[in-house]
């Protein structure tokens, strides 16, 4: 039985864990093992992601499969444009666990808890070459543009921006 949880700072050495585990596999025949590493150190690294939760205000959720952590996700208002806009800034579940309705699980119970607050928009981004813009399109997610985000050492993310009504 999936379940979904908060995540707080007692969880951030999980989160990096997951993430390591996932973007290795995710991102494999997408990025290059420097850019990788990179954009893992930059997002994941135990002080970025206390950075995101303390500072940034970005809400974290655990997805657990009985007791073991499978699948994380953030979200954050988009207040600076709107208070109906939440962002999803990240959505991973396991290699092994994909396909058995956990990111959709996860989905769910974010727009759960921001569609009380106001949301009527969530938005994310994507790469331009991953595999789950078809699970975003498959829950609602519609994309409205392209993005080139510059990251530093030379490094882009190619992103699709999607949306979806709620």
């Amino acid at each position: 039985m999936t379940t979904v949880r908060p995540a707080d700072l007692n969880d951030i050495d999980t989160i990096h864990k997951l993430a390591h585990i996932i973007w290795r596999e995710a991102y494999k025949d997408i990025l290059s093992k420097d850019q990788m590493d990179y954009m893992l150190d930059m997002m994941y690294s135990h002080e970025a992601l206390q950075y995101q939760i303390e500072q940034q205000k970005d809400e974290f959720y655990i997805a657990l499969e009985h007791t073991n952590p499978v699948g994380f996700a953030s979200i954050k208002p988009k207040y600076k444009i709107s208070e109906s806009i939440y962002r999803l800034n990240k959505l991973y579940v396991l290699p092994e666990e994909q396909g058995k309705g956990i990111g959709k699980k996860l989905l769910n119970h974010i727009i759960s808890i921001i569609k009380p607050k106001g949301a009527a928009i969530l938005e994310l981004n994507v790469n331009r070459n991953n595999k789950a813009i078809s699970f975003y399109e498959r829950q609602g997610f519609k994309i409205i543009r392209e993005e080139d985000i510059s990251i530093g050492k030379g490094y882009y993310m190619n992103d699709y921006v999607m949306q979806k009504e709620i």
